[in-house]
């Protein structure tokens, strides 16, 4: 028995004195209203009402049991209100400050749509783990290597002018002797992919191919690390949709694939798996991520 719908349908004919118009403000057929109150009077195992062609008179019993009712009903109405605030509460999610006003936007609009509604909050990989760690922040998209992330994006290296070669090779980068004393073009890690995954991988190539120390270099900040790239032979590395944002030409690394990792780590486990779930498509876009196929959303 539906004993929240029983105990609605009880106090709207007892207001109204009739099962017609009791059973309108219930919202349903007379008759689904009558067979709630049949049903709630056989499990109490009294009548609640006097019935007659007049209406609807509350019995004695009807009356001692009408408060008890009304206070599940005021109880329940309660509790969907709360309900619906609380989903209306943001969930401060911590997202790459390298996704643009545009596509976080976007990524805000979608979410209401699903039904989250999200504070945004842009951060370096190391500050978006501390603003969910802190819980100054419920989730966050977090840098993890390629095998375990849920959102992937390829990486490979941009320029100011087009490239001849459909691939760039660190090991061109390398001066020989006789040309020593000329600049030598650098590669540029923006914040976003200083993580060892990433970092530590392209030192190893640089070492591996005999480039100098300063030719792979972290930058403060992307627009530090683009303003090199805009002015010099210098390369950056990056997603094709970043370069593309910058103005830059893009090419794969020919010694190897690298790929920018995202999952949602959170404090609580369903808000990770709300934003899985509800907003993936959503925040491919954002991060500019491929699937299984390699095609971006």
């Amino acid at each position: 028995m539906d004993r929240l719908g029983a105990c609605r349908a009880f106090v709207n004919v007892s207001e109204r004195g009739s099962f017609t118009e009791g059973a309108a403000a219930t919202r349903v057929p007379q008759s689904v209203a009558s067979r709630r109150i049949a049903a709630l009077e056989k499990h109490l195992g009294e009548r609640l009402f006097d019935r007659s062609s007049r209406g609807a008179t509350l019995t004695q019993f009807g009356r001692d049991m009408l408060p008890s009712a009304k206070r599940l009903v005021r109880l329940a109405d309660d509790m969907e209100h709360e309900a619906k605030q609380a989903k209306l509460n943001p969930l401060r999610l911590a997202v790459p400050d390298v996704c643009t006003t545009r596509d976080l936007a976007r990524l805000d609009a979608e979410a209401r749509r699903n039904g989250v509604y999200l504070d945004l909050h842009a951060a370096a990989p190391a500050g978006r783990t501390e603003l969910v760690r802190s819980r100054e922040a419920r989730a966050a998209l977090a840098a993890v290597p390629s095998d375990d992330a849920t959102w992937s994006v390829r990486l490979g290296l941009a320029g100011a002018t087009d490239q001849i070669a459909d691939t760039v090779y660190v090991e061109a980068l390398r001066v020989g002797r006789a040309a020593r004393s000329s600049r030598r073009s650098r590669i540029w890690i923006q914040p976003e992919d200083d993580v060892p995954h990433i970092r530590d991988r392209m030192f190893r190539i640089r070492d591996a191919v005999g480039l100098q120390p300063a030719q792979v270099t972290v930058s403060a900040t992307l627009a530090a690390a683009t303003a090199e790239v805009l002015g010099s032979t210098d390369l950056l590395l990056c997603s094709p949709k970043q370069a593309e944002e910058l103005g830059l030409h893009w090419r794969p690394v020919g010694e190897i694939q690298l790929v920018r990792g995202f999952d949602v780590t959170a404090a609580v486990r369903d808000d990770a798996e709300r934003i899985r779930t509800r907003l993936w498509h959503a925040i491919a876009r954002c991060l500019g991520a491929h699937d299984q196929d390699g095609e971006t959303p």
